[in-house]
């Protein structure tokens, strides 16, 4: 089966290498997705999931942004932030769900509305994504 390259890259590290058969990626238009051979492009992304699949071996990774460019040879992902569905802390994104909800409901006078909602949407993304790993077979010993 064909692959392509995909690098996805943050401010502090890259977060993924490797080549793969299929990048879907939550563009501003909606889903997008890229396959060995796609016309080459550059777009932006929306906080979303990210899905990469290799092998038959699906990774779902939680995106908070950012740029994807397709060149011939690789995919290039230039994300605002980004983690692996193993390294997000449930309990920590529920709890910013919940600070989020609380400062919609009680709305105060300071509270910029749009970095909560943007908050809230980070953190639903998250938790659908940790969601994703915990229900996913475990592989037989």
């Amino acid at each position: 089966m064909s692959t392509l390259r995909l690098e996805v890259i943050t401010a502090e590290h890259q977060v993924f290498a490797d080549d793969v058969n299929t990048v879907v990626a939550p563009g501003i238009q909606g889903q997008l997705g890229i396959l060995p051979h796609h016309a080459p492009l550059m777009t932006i992304l929306e906080p979303g999931e990210l899905f990469i699949r290799k092998e038959g071996e699906e990774t779902s990774m939680a995106i908070t942004g950012g740029f994807l460019e397709v060149r011939p040879d690789k995919v290039i992902i230039l994300a605002d932030a980004c983690e692996r569905s193993d390294e997000i802390d449930v309990s920590r994104a529920e709890a910013a769900k919940r600070r989020a909800e609380e400062l919609l409901k009680t709305h105060p006078p300071e509270t910029d509305t749009a970095r909560v909602e943007a908050a809230l949407r980070r953190s639903f993304i998250r938790l659908r994504v940790a969601e994703r790993r915990r229900r996913k077979p475990r592989p037989a010993l």
